[in-house]
């Protein structure tokens, strides 16, 4: 079963190497979507896959890169889009 979430992670998750983790998971996951920092700090996953893979990097969104601190992480499920073809790191 297909599933996507939309993810918001705060903590020490900025300038130390979290989106490139995550992109690195997602892809060896096989998941599509995103990942990007947002303004104050904190970072925002896009992730789409099967279920199982998906919380998977879930998994590993709690614990992060070595350096990162994660101090908690919000997840809301999205209607799966289809027209997805890889995962990226938006600037």
């Amino acid at each position: 079963m297909e599933k996507r979430v939309l993810v918001t992670v705060k903590g020490l998750v900025q300038g130390v190497g979290f989106r490139m983790f995550i992109e690195r998971s997602a892809s060896r996951l096989g998941l599509k979507g995103w990942v990007r920092n947002l303004p104050g700090g904190s970072v925002e996953i896009d992730a789409q896959g099967p279920a199982g893979l998906v919380n998977e990097l879930l998994d590993e969104v709690k614990t992060g890169p070595p350096a990162s601190k994660v101090s908690s992480v919000t997840v809301a499920e999205q209607q799966p889009d289809y027209s997805r073809t890889d995962f990226t790191v938006l600037m």
